[in-house]
């Protein structure tokens, strides 16, 4: 298993294209592990994480 690599809605948007909006729903809905917030208070996902629900999404 990949390490946890850390990053807020708007770095997970620009690594994978997907909206901070839908990130922040699959969030709250217990989709995506949500692993705190970070220095400007926003939500921090981890990206492997983020990039295999896209990828099942797409499938």
């Amino acid at each position: 298993m990949n390490t946890p690599l850390l990053v807020d809605t708007r770095a997970a948007h620009t690594a994978t294209g997907a909206r901070p909006g839908t990130i922040r729903q699959w969030l709250r809905r217990g989709h995506l592990t949500h692993h705190g917030h970070d220095g400007a208070g926003r939500a921090l996902v981890d990206l492997h994480e983020l990039r295999d629900r896209l990828a099942t999404q797409a499938a």
